[in-house]
């Protein structure tokens, strides 16, 4: 097979379409994507290992009936083929972009694209190192899909002279190892806030065209539906085991709920200007996805973050702002000060009281924003 002269797009498998962005990177040798997705920081997407026997004991049969309907869905592979570039991809001047906005523009594409591919990289080992049919089946599925993803992001990044070498990153990327509850409750959350994020973004433009600076995001309605599906499936495996949202994982739960709501409205609020081009201010923005992402998460978690409290944006602002001091710290003292206004806002979001409810019988749903 020809790897030039095949896409991302059309991979039935991640080694494919992985193979295919080797060969691709092989043509480039531009270093800084790479670095900025190499960069380790409190925002910056992470790689993540597991215990993966742990992954491959789980037993699906209480939720089979959801499980099937969800599985033959990702087989049907509704989105082959659609991630690339076709007669819908407007000319992109990227000499003539503002400055900020490109600047921005292009950390958002990186950023993206990492976070795709690092979900792809934890997928694929744990296809490649279990057993259990079931599992390693719905994690090649899932790996297959942001495979897509990122080669996608890169066809964009290229146009800029820009590209993430997805291999140099498997390799050379800090991995940060964190227990199988945790991966649950982390990725079903990224699944899911990336969808309400994406739909959010497609919505808007879809009603203000003219807000549309890059052809990428015409692309974004498929993309959250795959990122749905994900979330569906993190949903389905956290039912297989009712400890997993009760008693003290409740409390867990609420941690990963307001870290990542919070980082997402720190790591958004450094982007002015792609915010300004897109026409969205990042407040309503942030409140817009955190509402959706809330509504779905009722669907498995027994508690919803109370985000209309006085307390809740207020205590957001201030998480921002030292944010931004801590990285304008000029030295350790003042840097030090910033990380204690970090810390002391982070837990004022967490002490603001959750919303209890009772959670449905079936926990599957359908993309409806």
């Amino acid at each position: 097979m020809n790897m030039h002269s095949k896409h991302t797009a059309d991979a039935t498998t991640v080694e494919e379409g992985l193979a295919i962005a080797e060969a691709q990177d092989k043509q480039y040798n531009d270093e800084m994507a790479t670095e900025t997705a190499m960069a380790n920081t409190l925002l910056t997407p992470r790689f993540y290992t597991t215990d993966f026997d742990e992954l491959d004991a789980i037993d699906v049969s209480s939720v089979r009936e959801d499980w099937d309907k969800l599985i033959a869905q990702m087989v049907s592979d509704p989105n082959k083929g659609h991630f690339k570039k076709n007669e819908d991809w407007d000319h992109v001047d990227w000499d003539g972009m503002d400055a900020d906005l490109k600047k921005e523009f292009i950390d958002f594409l990186i950023s993206s694209c990492t976070a795709e591919f690092s979900g792809c990289v934890l997928y694929k080992e744990m296809k490649r190192r279990g057993n259990n049919k079931d599992i390693t089946q719905l994690f090649q599925l899932m790996a297959r899909d942001e495979a897509r993803h990122a080669g996608f992001i890169n066809d964009a990044l290229r146009e800029a002279g820009l590209r993430v070498n997805l291999g140099f990153l498997t390799q050379k990327k800090k991995y940060t190892y964190f227990r199988p509850k945790f991966i649950y409750y982390a990725t079903y959350l990224s699944e899911k806030i990336g969808y309400a994020r994406y739909i959010t973004i497609f919505r808007h433009l879809e009603a203000n065209p003219d807000h549309r600076f890059h052809p990428i995001f015409k692309w974004f309605e498929e993309w959250c539906n795959d990122e749905f599906s994900h979330g569906e499936a993190f949903a389905l495996l956290m039912k297989t085991d009712p400890k997993l949202t009760s008693g003290v994982n409740v409390y867990w739960i609420k941690f990963f709920l307001t870290a990542v709501y919070a980082t997402m409205y720190v790591r958004d609020h450094q982007r002015p200007a792609f915010h300004k081009a897109l026409g969205v201010d990042p407040d309503w923005y942030a409140h817009e996805v955190f509402t959706k992402t809330s509504k779905l998460s009722e669907q498995i978690f027994p508690i919803t973050l109370d985000i209309d409290h006085p307390a809740w944006q207020r205590n957001l602002e201030k998480l921002q702002k030292a944010n931004v001091d801590l990285a304008n710290a000029g030295n350790p003292l003042s840097k030090l000060a910033a990380q204690a206004r970090c810390a002391k806002a982070f837990l004022a979001l967490l002490l603001i009281p959750a919303r209890s409810h009772k959670v449905p019988a079936s926990t599957r749903l359908e993309p409806v924003y």
